[in-house]
């Protein structure tokens, strides 16, 4: 498209740079896609690979590095990062650069990250922003995913540009964070209609902000004021309603959606179930909900209890990690990120008097592929292709950078993980690459070591040893209408045009009834007559109309009017004057006869002006 930049530009290293490491050859691995493993050589040249075999004829002064008895792997790609987010009158201390460098250090070669724009800010203004942030600091590739925060025309017109010009495929909003970030139904309606339009993904922070602030409130009053405050304001069942408003709206307009940060058995499995339905609908468990809990927000230390809370909280039901990992080991969940978005102690210190100051956010980004390959490949649930998939693969596919990034493949960026499966690592905030002095998986040994990561082709981790590039990585600009999304999107549009048709009629086959009939129930009728009985009405429907009913509650066939009410505000059935009119004592009088079937058993009559309820005003 015009004016868009090249999909993997070219930066400008120093020359003693390239030269220093411009090929490599891997020798000797299990080569492990998403879709198959197969022994093999590979062959990487310019930051690609370049070949894939046995016995291959490399030129002279190319580095090998031996690979046997471990697994090479395609780079991770972590769909969902928050590197020096302002947020919360503070701002995230992991940055482009140290965020990462985290990342490489444990296999991560790819980031996403988000453009957060204030409310009333250009979408426009906001990613040139945070692309000067992260130009001149990035160790390894990024690109951006762009919050839709307000919407206007304005809006409308820049989501369109930054597809068109700027290579972003992919929008979120939230359905939390009232008066911040929030938008609301109808807006996220027709926000998912013109994502569809432009080709991209929406992507939805799936909470109900507006029972959020009203639990928080009352959490507060009533004492709660620590960090066990943040998750009973959040129940899970507040996560699931929305997970399943969001895909009930993006299904109506047939926008594919992606919901981020699966936090509950509830979410992962409304998004199970709208999959089986037919939705394009894909699930983002993070490193938290896969690791960890939420019994961590009961823990008698202030500082441990912060340093846990994020949106959506953690659960409290200690068998959610396990539940999540199943779901997305049979693809009910399709791939995993870390929500990496970090705060120190005394950053968490802000709500110490109320949970609800403080700043929202927890690590991931150095841990999330050996938690995953503990809890997932070394727990029996997955296979490592299995592994591949969720970490790398399908991220790759549904944000349209598949087979450039994602796969072990001939012209794929050399972005690789040479894994040791049976070394292990333990968890620390003291051995960590992170800007934070905490770290939520303290203490936790994993199987699963990136021994050596490869970026663009230039060794990062070496032996273990990390030695990234300060400003290395490469701005990824991405198509939209990713082929993985929209081919799916096209198949359902397909089924539903096949459904979607009126029923043919020879005509109408019954008696035509003028409009003036139709509405016959808003005339107001006052009468002490009996109506007379027509051909087509029975003897005990003429005595149900003088029981007690008036004429303009009936239509001219007789059927009861469904909206009446057989409810007198008289007192009774039988409590009204001839006249029709209450009595103004509030105790009717009967007058003259007044057996069954009497005019002088009328009930006063009474115009309705709305129906039962009233009228609805909002979206449904």
């Amino acid at each position: 498209m015009a004016g868009r930049p090249p999909s993997n530009p070219v930066k400008k290293v120093p020359i003693h740079l390239q030269s220093s490491q411009n090929r490599l050859l891997i020798k000797g691995g299990k080569i492990v896609n998403a879709d198959g493993m197969s022994d093999g050589d590979i062959f990487i040249e310019d930051g690609s690979i370049k070949e894939i075999g046995r016995n291959l004829i490399i030129p002279g002064g190319t580095r090998t590095i031996d690979a046997r008895g471990k697994m090479i792997l395609p780079g991770g790609i972590d769909p969902h990062t928050h590197l020096q987010l302002p947020f919360m009158g503070t701002k995230s201390v992991d940055d482009f650069y140290t965020g990462t460098k985290a990342a490489i250090a444990g296999g991560t070669t790819m980031i996403i990250d988000f453009v957060i724009p204030a409310k009333g800010e250009s979408l426009i203004e906001a990613y040139h922003k945070w692309r000067g942030w992260a130009e001149d600091q990035v160790c390894c590739d990024y690109s951006f995913h762009v919050a839709v925060t307000w919407w206007s025309e304005q809006v409308k017109a820049e989501m369109e540009t930054l597809v068109k010009d700027h290579g972003v495929n992919s929008f979120k909003m939230f359905m939390a964070y009232k008066d911040v970030f929030m938008v609301r139904d109808n807006e996220l309606y027709e926000i998912f209609e013109h994502c569809k339009k432009i080709g991209a993904v929406a992507q939805v922070h799936a909470e109900n902000g507006d029972i959020i602030a009203e639990n928080a409130k009352k959490m507060v009053s009533a004492g709660i004021t620590g960090p066990e405050g943040h998750e009973m304001s959040r129940p899970e069942d507040v996560e699931a309603e929305a997970t399943h408003r969001a895909c009930v709206l993006a299904s109506q307009v047939n926008c594919p959606l992606y919901v981020v940060h699966v936090m509950s058995k509830s979410a992962g499995n409304v998004i199970a179930e709208k999959r089986q339905q037919g939705c394009v609908v894909y699930g983002e468990p993070i490193a938290a909900s896969l690791a960890t809990d939420g019994t961590n927000y009961w823990n008698e230390s202030w500082r441990h209890a912060a340093a846990h809370v994020l949106s959506p909280p953690l659960r409290p039901d200690p068998t959610t990690p396990g539940h999540l990992m199943d779901l997305l080991a049979r693809d009910d969940l399709q791939l995993t990120a870390t929500d990496n978005c970090t705060f120190t102690h005394e950053q968490k210190k802000f709500g110490c008097n109320d949970f609800r100051n403080i700043p929202n956010g927890v690590n991931g980004l150095e841990d999330r592929m050996s938690l995953v390959w503990e809890k997932g490949v070394q727990d029996g649930k997955m296979d490592p292709c299995r592994f591949v998939a969720v970490t790398s693969t399908t991220a790759a596919k549904i944000f349209n950078m598949y087979p450039k990034k994602g796969a072990v493949a001939m012209g794929s960026d050399a972005d690789l993980v040479i894994w040791d499966p049976r070394k292990t690592r333990t968890i620390s905030a003291k051995t960590h690459h992170h800007a934070t002095d905490n770290n939520i998986f303290e203490g936790m040994t994993c199987h699963g070591v990136a021994e050596y990561v490869i970026c663009n082709g230039r060794v990062c981790v070496d032996e273990g040893q990390v030695k990234v590039l300060q400003g290395f990585g490469n701005y990824v600009a991405r198509e939209p209408y990713a082929p993985f999304v929209y081919d799916s999107v096209k198949e359902r549009d397909a089924r539903k045009s096949t459904t979607m048709k009126p029923v043919q009629r020879s005509g109408f086959d019954g008696e035509m009834v003028s409009k003036a009939q139709a509405g016959i129930q808003n005339m107001k009728i006052s009468t002490n007559e009996a109506p007379a009985a027509s051909p087509q009405m029975a003897p005990n429907d003429l005595h149900l109309q003088n029981n007690n009913v008036e004429e303009g509650s009936r239509t001219p066939s007789g059927v009861r009017n469904q909206q009446e009410s057989t409810f007198s505000i008289a007192g009774g059935e039988s409590n009204a004057n001839p006249s029709g009119n209450a009595n103004p004592t509030g105790n009717a009088k009967p007058t003259g006869n007044t057996s069954p079937g009497s005019p002088s058993t009328k009930r006063p009559s009474v115009k309705l002006h709305a129906p039962p309820g009233g009228f609805s005003s909002g979206l449904w």
